[in-house]
């Protein structure tokens, strides 16, 4: 820990999960609970994650490509679907769509817990958790004056997770257990071997079993785990029954690591035997513990400041010093640490998450899941909540840490491919409304979901946008010709196939929904079913123009650009509905939920930059009334949108105003899930995970980027400089925000204005920037590695 770190603290032990604090590498996590005290024991307790733990198996999405061919969807049934829509005859519509709904994506699943006991009675002194070292530690006076530390971290270098026990004047005994909500089939002292469900069905299809082993491999994966520990202690072990008792002990480490058969998926390796599962998960184990704490510790923190370290943000006055989370953060008594606090928690999640060489993405709660049955599976939704965990990556410093997400859309443009070819007659590849480490590429619904969420075909096309972001933030032409181009053609063929001549001559596409809203027809039913809605016209848009522009950039020569540039010109333009907002639909039906919480319409001002004050001030105007006509709030992802919103259409109040609704205390039971609808608003939770409800890490992801949005932006080759900037927050400063172009951006600002800027080139071959700040614009040069400073009128210093 250095003077300079931001370090949270909890004066007790967690009651609930939702008190706990998280710690992770990319693959393994814990949640760490504290010490309290169960049936007389003093319990210990660390809620323990594998981010390669997932029901289902490989071979899944093929399965349910076989079963809705054989239920009768197919391309001739999609024509169908069309003359019906065409017809408004939605109730024919929606009975046919249903053969083409699979059951569903799979879980992602709770792995093991670990137990420590300690001796004696005491006093629990606290837990901290530092931001920037990415260490949990606790505090005990135990009896006799005997005084207990304990520090938890995930290490990402050694693989391992990492526990250390240190006892002052005096020894302790401790007894230490793991165990698992999964089918335990092998359990020592020092590890626990699992089988995980090869299908596992969402808490929303009551009918469907909820978990479904196998006895065995399946199509030569298997569904296998084994989680092993390794001990170093001045005290004496003795293993026996499941546990390990250490006894007359003043120092302790423990390292805990994992081998799973999802892992050898994810990295492509071939399968292992179980044997070799357990000899590996030992053997890793044995190599961490042979580093020793110090090194464990130094390799970890090196690891992570090296990533972290790259920005940092402060709102106000205060980022370093350790802060009490009920009384100064979640108090409302100082807005500007709470705003600086989200930030550095939400990339703190962020490169605990996800990292290179890890596992598969967070997920909607990360890689932290407590659940056996989690809500919404635990899984990747990609209408806009697997999106949002990213938003902020790029800009908070944290490119590298998209690489997983790239992954899982490589995966997906091997599954989607046939699903596009046999469902849809379509060349390339699509992803729906969810996915899993599976690579799920079907819609999801078991024949009676809703099409509201279940018939949409835009998750891969909204996924591919990040490729051409991460492009643009480290200006990489390898990324952008050996990954980003193969994947954006593909989807890009996709959509040139999946798009249909309408009456006017303009492409259409049908069926088209607007993600989770509805609309009220002329004959006053509710329906979802329309044609060429505003998100999927946005969507496509932005594809085929990142496309074009890579294409150019790599020198590429291939007919799929033609297409590209004579369907990019036939896509229906946004509208406005006869009351001047953004128009949701392809016509301009009533809302059955004027304040719904998904926004679809708006993905054309964030993140897509179609629509900017600027350069469609009309088309601006018409989304700050739809914003208006949304209203407030609901849960932390909705919010996490309209900052975002607000910020790119420069409504710095108002983007405040939702700062302070969703960083408030969440009032509600975190273990009762709020209505489907979203009319229950969300919050913080005591460890300041944000909720749904329930909880949903995209919400912290998502405030993360809204909050650098407000101060810092760089859409269309414009630096805007604290485009957004609240009048209560007169004093601050950032350093290592990114920029489009290869760019980074140091400011200070005090009395609301601007005190000093630096602009730095990290990436690229140079090249005039334009900054702008309060309607003042100016252009410096940047050669590749340059810096240039600037004064609060952007006047260039010497």
């Amino acid at each position: 820990m250095t003077s300079h770190d931001l370090v949270l603290a909890w004066p007790r032990p967690a009651d609930s999960w939702f008190e706990a604090a998280p710690a992770g590498n990319g693959r393994l996590a814990a949640m760490v609970c504290g010490t309290t005290v169960i049936g007389g024991r003093r319990l210990g307790h660390w809620q323990i994650n594998d981010s390669t733990v997932w029901s289902g198996t490989p071979s899944t999405p093929a399965e349910g490509l076989t079963d809705v061919m054989a239920a009768g969807a197919g391309p001739d049934r999609l024509e169908e679907v069309r003359a019906a829509i065409r017809a408004q005859d939605y109730r024919r519509a929606e009975q046919l769509l249903m053969s083409f709904e699979g059951r569903y994506s799979q879980e992602y699943l709770p792995f093991v817990d670990l137990w420590m006991s300690l001796d004696g009675e005491g006093d629990y002194l606290g837990r901290t958790l530092n931001l920037d070292n990415g260490v949990v530690a606790e505090e005990m006076v135990l009896d006799g004056g005997r005084r207990a530390v304990r520090r938890t971290w995930a290490s990402r270098p050694a693989g391992a997770l990492c526990v250390v026990l240190e006892v002052a004047e005096g020894t302790a005994d401790i007894d230490l257990e793991l165990t698992s909500e999964l089918r335990v089939v092998q359990r020592t002292g020092l590890s626990i071997a699992v089988e995980i469900p090869v299908d596992g069905a969402p808490t929303h299809e009551p009918t469907a079993e909820p978990h479904r082993y196998s006895y065995g491999p399946v199509d030569g994966y298997d569904p296998y785990a084994v989680a092993a520990m390794a001990l170093d202690t001045d005290g004496t072990v003795h293993v026996a029954d499941g546990v390990a008792r250490v006894t007359g002990l003043s120092r302790l480490l423990l390292v805990l690591t994992s081998s799973t058969g999802g892992a050898d998926f994810w990295s492509g390796n071939g399968p292992v035997s179980r044997e070799g599962h357990r000899d590996r998960a030992a053997r890793n184990a044995q190599a961490a513990l042979r580093l020793g704490t110090d090194q464990l510790l130094h390799d970890h923190e090196n690891d992570l400041r090296a990533l972290l370290g790259g920005m940092e943000l402060t709102i106000g006055a205060r980022r370093a010093g350790t802060f009490d989370v009920a009384e100064e953060v979640l108090s409302g008594k100082d807005e500007h640490l709470t705003a600086t606090v989200i930030v550095q928690l939400g990339r703190y999640l962020l490169a605990s998450a996800s990292r290179p060489g890890g596992g598969p993405p967070p997920t909607l709660q990360g890689i932290w899941n407590r659940e056996i049955s989690p809500p919404w599976s635990s899984n990747y939704t990609l209408n806009i909540n697997t999106q949002m965990n990213y938003w902020g990556a790029e800009t908070a410093g944290l490119g590298a840490c998209h690489d997983p997400l790239f992954r899982l859309i490589e995966r997906l443009s091997e599954t989607g491919a046939p699903v596009a070819r046999q469902l849809y007659d379509a060349r390339g590849w699509l992803a729906h409304h969810n996915t899993d480490m599976w690579g799920w590429a079907l819609p999801v619904g078991m024949g009676h979901g809703s099409p509201s969420w279940a018939i949409w075909m835009m998750g891969g096309v909204w996924l591919t946008q990040h490729l051409w972001e991460h492009y643009e933030f480290n200006q990489d032409l390898d990324f952008l010709r050996q990954r980003a181009w193969p994947l954006m053609r593909g989807c890009a063929e996709f959509c040139l196939d999946w798009l249909v001549e309408g009456p006017d001559g303009l492409l259409d596409t049908i069926p088209s929904t607007s993600p989770e809203n509805l609309f009220i027809s002329a004959e006053g039913t509710i329906e979802s079913l329309s044609v060429s809605t505003a998100m999927d016209m946005a969507l496509i848009r932005a594809l085929f123009i990142r496309c074009l522009a890579a294409a150019e950039l790599l020198a590429v020569e291939d007919p799929v650009c033609a297409e590209i540039s004579t369907a990019l010109s036939r896509l229906r333009a946004p509208g406005l509905t006869a009351d001047g907002r953004l128009l949701e639909w392809g016509q301009d039906h009533v809302e059955q939920d004027p304040q719904h919480r998904h926004m679809s319409q708006m993905i054309a001002v964030y993140p897509l930059d179609q629509i900017d004050p600027d350069r469609t001030p009309v088309l601006a105007g018409a989304a700050l009334a739809t914003l208006e006509g949304r209203g407030p709030g609901a849960m932390g992802w909705s919010w996490s949108w309209k900052i975002a919103l607000r910020a790119r259409l420069r409504d710095a109040a108002t983007a405040r105003e939702l700062l302070l609704e969703a960083t408030r205390p969440f009032p509600g039971d975190p273990d009762q899930p709020g209505p489907v609808t979203g009319t229950e608003w969300g919050g913080l939770l005591p460890n300041l995970f944000s909720t749904h409800p329930p909880f949903q890490m995209d919400g912290n992801y998502g405030l993360m980027a809204a909050v650098v949005e407000m101060l810092v932006q760089s859409q269309g080759g414009v630096i805007r400089v604290l485009p957004a900037l609240p009048e209560q927050w007169p004093d601050g400063a950032c350093r290592g925000i990114r920029c489009r172009g290869g760019l980074a951006v140091d400011l200070a600002w005090s009395d609301g204005r601007l005190a000093a800027l630096t602009v730095r080139r990290l990436h690229g071959d140079g090249g005039p920037v334009q900054l702008e700040y309060q309607g003042r614009r100016s252009q410096i040069q940047m050669p590749r590695g340059s810096s240039v400073d600037l004064g609060a009128d952007l006047e260039v210093l010497c």
